[in-house]
Parts: C-alpha cells; sequence; structure tokens
C-alpha cells in the first residue's frame, strides 16, 4: 500500500511526523478518510475523534479545531488542540466537563453560552476517545 508523509503538530506538541497508509479527521461537513493519492484540499477541522494508521498499527487520539492540508504525498495537519488517546488526562477531561454542565444548567449573564457549549462537546469527545483507546501506561 502507498504511503504519505503525515505532519500533524499544535502550538504545543507534534502528534506525528512520519509515513502512515491513512489517516482519519472530523471536518466541518463529516469524516475525511485520507489515503495517498488524494486529491489537493484545504479544509476546517472540527471537535471529534481522529486516527491514523501505519501497517497495522493504528494510533487513536482527539483533535478540535484547525485545519488540514492534503497535497500531493503530503498530509499536513495544524491542530488547535490534539491528543493521542494515551495522553488524555480522564480526570482532568471530567471535570471539564462537569464545569460545562454547571455554567450550561445554571447560566448567568457573564457566561459564554456557545464557549460553555464547546468545552463540553471536547470534554465529551476526550472522554470517549481515552475510555474506547487509551492503552495502560507501562
Amino acid at each position: 500500500m502507498a504511503t504519505f508523509r503525515l505532519e500533524f503538530v499544535t502550538p504545543v506538541r507534534s502528534i506525528a511526523h512520519d509515513d502512515v497508509d491513512e489517516v482519519q479527521l472530523p471536518l466541518a461537513d463529516g469524516y475525511a478518510g485520507i489515503l495517498a493519492g488524494h486529491a489537493p484540499m484545504l479544509a476546517a477541522i472540527r471537535t471529534g475523534p481522529m486516527w491514523f494508521r501505519k501497517g497495522s498499527e493504528t494510533t487513536h487520539g482527539f483533535v478540535s479545531g484547525g485545519f488540514v492540508e492534503v497535497t500531493g504525498d503530503r498530509v499536513s495537519v495544524l491542530a488547535r488542540v490534539a491528543e493521542r488517546a494515551e495522553d488524555i488526562d480522564q480526570e482532568r477531561a471530567a471535570a471539564a466537563k462537569r464545569r460545562a454542565e454547571e455554567r450550561i444548567t445554571r447560566p448567568t449573564m457573564d457566561i459564554d453560552m456557545e464557549r460553555a457549549r464547546i468545552a463540553m462537546l471536547r470534554a465529551i469527545s476526550r472522554l470517549d476517545v481515552a475510555s474506547r483507546f487509551s492503552r495502560p501506561r507501562r
């Protein structure tokens, strides 16, 4: 199977710099599966689970915001936030979910409801990815 170069970064960490077989990302209008030879594309990334595969090894994670650019034999992902499943702090994500729930259920004049909704979506997505795909640390 043909591979392509995946460059996947956030402002604070590198998620992947490797040749891979496939990547799947949540985009504004659905999920995009990208294989070698994909048509050139520039798209916005939304919050949700993502994964990439190299041979028989699949790496799952979470992504929120940013852009993906597909050109030739390279896929560049510039994400606002992204974490591999095994790096997600489930306690922190659960606490963020509780805070967002509280803000949504008890709104005040100084609460930005859209921001609270996005925080809730991020927390739920992180918890989902971590519970389904994180491997125990050695």
